[in-house]
């Protein structure tokens, strides 16, 4: 078929996809599926090549993610149950103090944020953020700004989240050059767009705090020690950056690389993370066997309908690569002249900004310029480079169709402009910042 025409279908295909979502209300899920099949048809793709490269795009994203998300679910409850969570907050607030509390809950939030889902960190750490608002008078706006964007900052570029975790093993990325340039892009972006920006927008817009609002229901002294919460929530990043430092100082094959390669992986370094937390944390504050199963098991929940969504993405991208559409379009971009990094942006912005989720942006964008950007035989450092580009352009001009839109909004009070004129800006801040230093990144790699 003609590039103009498989330019079209993946434009049709997205168009339709907000449309169920939207204008529909279809879920997800089902309209990824749905708009896969659309896309696999119009392209011109064999009949009996349709299902097989669903199935292959759904095995291909979840073989890998569906273990980190869970045991990462799991991991992340636990912290919460047993008070480690609230503890790193809190000593942030201390630390800090009420002048500077609203750096205390962007860095907070970035923190915190590691091991949970965004929705889970948010519904753990807004309390805090109301409690505090009552002690010193701020403007809620000042404070729950820096927040959100910590917590969106680890999310959309610090392993082990869903997301940076899907672009690194999607585009083949250094995990090392993930969590190091993922910190570059993060603590910048979360300082330009949490309290900067909270602080200025504060003088224009102000949220009332609700009527029942309170600290943590989580007794003081059966929190474990600020120093252990922290070890505990970087202890699987320090076992990823160990593979990749000591694997550059030890010859490859021998059995001290092998070594340094399986604790290493996120698989082994989560998994031993969550151990650590149930029997080195857990059982220490008295939490039984039944206590453990329950906490584990609600954790899974959640994750379960994220992974479905993740899956359904991966399958979409997939027929975009196998019928052709995705080589086509990209081609087409980077034909226009701009620079990979760049297109990287771009793409997943556009994606992102029609249909609203940043996961399926990620996927998108990444199954529209790896048919470009393989045969180039980028570094794992650069392969890294490009992926916090895209994992930057997945979270700009968050608005209607994002479920953080109204996540935002229901937290704080806020009516859809009010939304618009802090989370939208402070989501398209952060993602531009992050994409810049990508880029910065990807040149000074090249």
């Amino acid at each position: 078929m003609s590039t103009a025409t498989l330019v079209l279908t993946a434009a049709g295909s997205v168009v339709l996809l907000l449309f169920l979502v939207m204008k529909a209300r279809m879920h997800a899920f089902v309209a990824l599926i749905l708009v896969s099949f659309g896309a696999g048809l119009f392209s011109g793709m064999p009949l009996d090549k349709i299902a097989e490269t669903m199935q292959k795009g759904m095995g291909g994203t979840l073989g890998f993610l569906a273990v980190v998300v869970a045991l990462g679910a799991m991991f992340g409850k636990i912290l919460h149950e047993t008070g480690a969570v609230d503890q790193i907050a809190i000593r942030m607030l201390k630390s800090f103090g009420e002048r500077r509390a609203h750096y205390a809950m962007g860095i907070a939030g970035l923190i915190c944020a590691l091991p949970l889902f965004f929705e889970v960190a948010v519904v753990l750490l807004i309390s805090i953020a109301f409690a505090v608002a009552r002690r010193t008078g701020d403007n809620l706006v000042k404070l729950v700004i820096p927040l959100f964007a910590g917590v969106a900052a680890a999310a959309a570029f610090l392993l082990p989240g869903p997301a940076p975790m899907l672009l690194a093993s999607q585009m083949h990325v250094d995990f090392g050059w993930m969590i190091l340039l993922g910190l570059c892009a993060a603590l910048p972006g979360m300082l330009i767009a949490g309290p900067l920006f909270g602080n200025f927008i504060s003088r224009h817009v102000s949220f009332n705090l609700p009527e029942e609002s309170s600290q943590p229901d989580v007794e003081q002294h059966k929190m474990p020690s600020f120093a252990f919460s922290l070890a505990l929530i970087l202890f699987p990043l320090v076992l990823v950056g160990l593979k990749t430092i000591g694997a550059r100082f030890t010859a490859e094959g021998s059995r001290l690389y092998e070594w340094l390669e399986f604790i290493g992986h996120p698989f082994t370094a989560i998994l031993l993370a969550l151990l650590l937390a149930i029997y080195g944390l857990a059982w220490r504050q008295g939490m039984d066997k039944e206590k453990v199963m329950q906490v584990c098991g609600s954790a899974l929940q959640p994750a379960g309908i994220i992974l479905l969504v993740i899956g359904a993405g991966g399958v979409f991208k997939q027929v975009l690569v196998d019928s052709g559409v995705g080589p086509a379009l990209g081609n087409a971009l980077t034909g226009a002249g701009l620079p990979i990094a760049l297109a990287c942006f771009i793409l997943a912005a556009a994606v992102r900004i029609i249909q609203g989720s940043a996961t399926v942006a990620c996927l998108t964008a990444v199954g529209l310029v790896m048919p470009v950007i393989e045969p180039l035989h980028y570094s794992g450092a650069q392969m890294a480079a490009l992926s916090i580009c895209i994992a930057g352009g997945s979270i700009v001009v968050s608005h209607v169709n994002d479920a953080g839109f109204w996540l935002f909004g229901r937290f704080t009070g806020a009516t859809e402009a009010q939304t618009l004129k802090t989370w939208t800006l402070m989501e398209t801040i952060l993602g531009t910042v992050g994409a810049i230093i990508g880029m910065i990144a990807f040149q000074l790699l090249s």
